[in-house]
């Protein structure tokens, strides 16, 4: 097994242990630090750690030739969770910052981005990541860890406006790779 694929399964074994922490009533006592308790603030470190393998894994895939099936396979997978199970965490802490249509948008976008890529597969054509996703993805991230650590001390109006980004750039890579991919999609009408 290649190190960038224990590296996937990794994140993957990680993302069950983040909400095990969640539901840790002994835990669930402020640690006087952000305004987060114990529990949280695990969740969240766990979250920054399972964020960075991600980085980690996909740089030594490619400088290391470690591109496997199975990583192509799990690695998205991972990557998806990991982002939906924070969302869904944050959701729950506060609807009113993070609500339930913009996690569904997220999450639309996800499958149909994964639907477009079987579909394209099975045409033997290759989907490489788009410029839109790559930024959706780090204004994602960036917005969550800010997000998780209770905008560290900041006000939460610059983790908001850079979730609001992500999500505006979620919807615009989706169009993007509907419009690149179309004819993958359609031709079968």
């Amino acid at each position: 097994m290649t190190t960038a694929n224990k590296l996937t399964i990794l994140r993957v074994i990680m993302i069950p242990l983040m909400i095990v922490f969640l539901y840790i009533k002994p835990l669930d006592k402020s640690i006087g630090l952000l305004g987060l308790s114990i529990n949280q603030f695990i969740f969240a470190i766990l979250f920054v750690i399972a964020s960075l393998t991600d980085l980690l894994d996909g740089y030594i895939a490619r400088k290391y030739n470690q591109i496997t099936t199975f990583g192509k396979f799990l690695d998205p997978i991972a990557d998806k969770v990991l982002v939906l199970v924070a969302l869904l965490f944050l959701m729950i802490l506060d609807p009113s910052r993070v609500p339930i249509w913009a996690v569904m948008i997220v999450i639309m976008r996800e499958f149909m981005v994964t639907g477009i890529r079987l579909l394209a597969v099975d045409k033997g054509v290759v989907i490489a990541a788009s410029p839109y996703g790559k930024f959706k993805t780090a204004t994602t991230m960036i917005a969550l860890v800010l997000m998780l650590f209770n905008d560290f001390g900041f006000t939460p109006w610059i983790a908001n406006v850079i979730f609001w980004i992500a999500i505006l750039f979620t919807v615009i890579s989706g169009i993007d790779y509907l419009l690149k991919n179309k004819k993958v999609v359609f031709e079968s009408i």
